[in-house]
């Protein structure tokens, strides 16, 4: 178990300021993080506004108080190497020891930590994790070629060997239905799992060199997702398998990765394939790119992102080692 370790204050804030910013580019503020070259990512907010994340690189949970600026870090194992958190409605956390074979619970109360290990051997990398509406956690496994699924009420863990070799299953969402629906980076494949009958079904892209790395969906659960190794947006049709694609502004090298979703079902994308990134957001009504906007960090890349539905805002962490905010809804 480890214990808090210490509260920091912020050195450094980056901001785009509205007063700068043209027709087409929104704000973006990024708070630099204390404990340096730590790959700070895959932010998550929760119902006290803290913003969760964690050090990839350096082996930490984390969270940035807004209003003070400052940030409280809790140590894990050396070695954990943790990938994605996510915090339930009770306040726990849960990380993904990507390096460790298991996925990790915290009590920021406390700061004890419970570890689940992967109940096969081959599954040793636990990657991005989401609740569904029941409160069980999906989870991918990248090099395990795995899908997993942690039922809260049991503690089981269910792995969903991936039939495609090398399919790298890697970003993952829920839809409406509780069935989570899975980005295969290694192949030209999205995969969704019968949440009944964990039966797991793929999608074909139609371009053989496609690589989707992320993905979300709107409110009427389309499938959406950014093609890594094309420059492309993509959206797969669940009902007919169709997929069509846009290039994205930056162009085939544009390498598009952290992804999100607002409340008016626009799609937002970083550009990680550019110095700085760019942030990119797609109006599925108009399909058209309706708005550019450079990371003021430069960002290194973009990893995941997460819409904070309450205060209409994007939050992502950098390889620049910061973490930022973009507003999306301004009322």
């Amino acid at each position: 178990m480890k214990k808090l370790l210490a509260v920091l204050g912020v050195s450094l804030i980056w901001c785009a300021g509205s007063a700068s910013l043209s027709a087409n580019e929104i704000e973006i503020e990024e708070w630099v993080v204390p404990w340096e070259e730590s790959r700070p990512r895959d932010p998550f907010v929760d119902s006290e506004g803290r913003v969760w994340f964690v050090g990839q690189r350096s082996h930490y949970v984390a969270y940035l108080d807004v209003d003070s600026g400052e940030f409280t870090k809790f140590d894990l194992t050396p070695g954990t190497g943790p990938h994605n958190l996510i915090v339930d409605k009770e306040g726990d956390v849960w990380y993904a020891g990507n390096r460790a074979a298991h996925i990790g619970r915290l009590d920021p109360e406390t700061g004890e930590i419970a570890k689940y290990p992967m109940p096969d051997p081959a599954a040793k990398d636990p990657h991005t994790m989401v609740f569904d509406g029941n409160g069980d956690i999906w989870f991918t496994i990248q090099v395990g070629n795995f899908i997993g699924k942690r039922t809260t009420a049991t503690g089981e863990i269910q792995l969903v060997e991936v039939p495609t070799e090398r399919a790298r299953p890697y970003g993952i969402v829920i839809d409406s239905t509780n069935r989570p629906w899975i980005a295969e980076v290694g192949t030209n494949k999205i995969g969704t799992v019968d949440p009944e009958t964990m039966k797991l079904r793929e999608y074909t892209l139609p371009h053989e060199d496609a690589r989707p790395r992320r993905l979300q969906l709107t409110s009427d659960d389309q499938v959406w997702y950014v093609d890594y190794a094309r420059g492309s947006l993509g959206h797969l049709d669940p009902t007919t398998g169709k997929a069509e694609e846009w290039l994205s502004p930056g162009g085939s090298g544009s390498k598009p990765y952290g992804m999100a979703v607002d409340s008016r079902d626009r799609i937002w994308f970083v550009e990680t394939g550019s110095d700085p990134n760019q942030f990119v957001g797609f109006d599925p009504k108009t399909k058209e790119f309706f708005s550019v906007t450079k990371i003021p960090s430069g960002g290194g890349a973009i990893r995941h992102m997460m819409f904070n539905r309450s205060a209409g805002e994007i939050w992502f962490g950098t390889d620049t080692n910061t973490v930022g905010r973009a507003k999306v809804i301004v009322e």
